[in-house]
C-alpha cells in the first residue's frame, strides 16, 4: 500500500500563522462565491445531544469546495457551561480530504477556526446587506464567535460607535476590554438589550439562551437597519420578518422546515419564512446572480447557522499558510 501522511495543525500552530482579518474575509468569501456557482457540496448539519440541549451539543458538518479540491468534516461541541471548567463553550476538529481518494490530508484544530469563520459570515453579510454607512453597531453575546463578529465588522465598516450586552457582567467586562485593547477603541458596555439595540446600524443577537424567548423586541429596529441573529435558541419576537425587505441565509438546506435550533426557528417551522419568500442565499448574492442591498431604504436580516464550506475554506487556507511557514505536525497515516 502506498505510504499516506497528513498534517496535523494545532491551536499554538493556528496563533503563531496569525491570520490578517483579509485573508480571513477572503477565504470565507470565496467559499460563498464557489456555493453560489454550484462549485461545493454542502450536507446538512446534525447534531448529536449526548443529555439535553439546554447543556450542549455537537454540531456535526459535511462539504466539499470543488474550487479547492478539499472535502472536510468539523466536529464542534457547543457547551454553555465550560467557562465553569475554564474551558471555551465551542470546541472543535476540522479533518479534510481528498473527495477523490478519501485520503486524509490535515487534522485542524478547528475551534479558532469556528470562531472566526463565524465572525466573518457576519461581516460578509453586512458588507452585502448593511448600509455602506452604518455607523452604530449594537452586539448581544461575548462567546468565542462575538469577539470576532465585532473584530470584523470593524475592518469593514468606519463605525462611530460599538454596544456590547451579556447576561454574565464578568464575561461582558472582559469581552469588552480585550476589543478596546484589540481595536484601541472605546466599547460601550450596556445593562440591558434595549439599550444594546434601539436603533444600531447593525444589530447581531449571538445569545446563549436555554429556551426560545423574545428579547429583541421589533419596534427597536430602525428602517435601513440590517440584523444579524443566529443564537441556537430563537430570541426574536415573530413579527420581526414582517418589516424585513429582504432575508437572506446561508444554506436553506439548513434552515428547512424540521430542522433543530435556529434563531428563526418557529418562523420556518409555521410557514412564515420559506423557501420561495426569503431573497436569496448569500453565495448567490456574492456570485452575483441575486442583488444585495440596493437601497438605504431597505432593513434587512441575514441568518446564518454555519456553512461547512466556510470552516473547509478557512481550513484550508491555514493548511497552506503553515505548509509556507514550516508549521504544523506530519503524522503518519498507512
Amino acid at each position: 500500500m502506498k505510504e499516506l501522511s497528513l498534517c496535523y495543525i494545532n491551536g499554538v500552530d493556528i496563533r503563531a500563522l496569525a491570520l490578517t482579518n483579509d485573508e480571513i474575509l477572503n477565504a470565507v468569501e470565496s467559499a460563498l462565491r464557489a456555493q453560489g456557482t454550484g462549485d461545493t457540496v454542502i450536507e446538512p448539519r446534525v447534531h448529536l445531544v449526548p443529555e439535553s440541549s439546554d447543556k450542549g451539543h455537537f454540531n456535526v458538518l459535511r462539504g466539499v469546495v470543488n474550487t479547492l479540491g478539499v472535502a472536510g468534516v468539523k466536529v464542534v461541541g457547543d457547551f454553555v457551561d465550560n467557562y465553569k471548567q475554564d474551558l471555551p463553550s465551542e470546541l472543535a476538529v476540522l479533518t479534510l480530504f481528498c473527495p477523490k481518494t478519501g485520503a486524509p490530508k490535515a487534522i485542524i484544530d478547528a475551534s479558532a477556526i469556528t470562531d472566526m469563520r463565524t465572525g466573518a459570515m457576519t461581516a460578509l453579510g453586512a458588507k452585502y446587506l448593511a448600509r455602506v454607512d452604518s455607523k452604530v453597531l449594537g452586539h448581544i453575546g461575548a462567546r468565542g464567535t462575538a469577539y470576532w463578529n465585532v473584530r470584523l465588522l470593524n475592518h469593514l465598516f468606519d463605525l462611530s460607535e460599538i454596544r456590547v450586552h451579556s447576561k454574565r457582567p464578568e464575561s461582558q467586562k472582559a469581552f469588552a476590554e480585550k476589543l478596546s485593547n484589540d481595536l484601541n477603541r472605546d466599547i460601550t458596555v450596556t445593562s440591558n438589550w434595549h439599550d444594546c439595540l434601539k436603533d444600531a446600524d447593525i444589530l447581531v443577537e449571538a445569545s446563549r439562551l436555554p429556551e426560545p424567548h423574545p428579547h429583541l423586541l421589533t419596534e427597536w429596529i430602525k428602517p435601513g437597519a440590517l440584523i444579524v441573529p443566529y443564537g441556537t435558541m430563537s430570541a426574536v419576537e415573530f413579527s420581526l420578518t414582517d418589516i424585513m425587505t429582504k432575508v437572506v441565509v446561508d444554506d436553506w438546506g439548513q434552515c428547512a422546515p424540521g430542522k433543530p435550533f435556529g434563531s428563526l426557528r418557529r418562523h420556518v417551522d409555521e410557514g412564515k419564512v420559506t423557501q420561495e419568500n426569503i431573497h436569496a442565499e448569500l453565495g448567490d448574492i456574492v456570485a452575483g446572480l441575486k442583488p444585495g442591498r440596493e437601497s438605504n431604504d431597505e432593513t434587512n436580516l441575514f441568518w446564518h447557522r454555519g456553512l461547512s464550506t466556510t470552516d473547509i475554506a478557512l481550513g484550508h487556507a491555514i493548511w497552506m499558510k503553515a505548509e509556507q511557514q514550516g508549521l504544523g505536525q506530519v503524522l503518519r497515516f498507512t
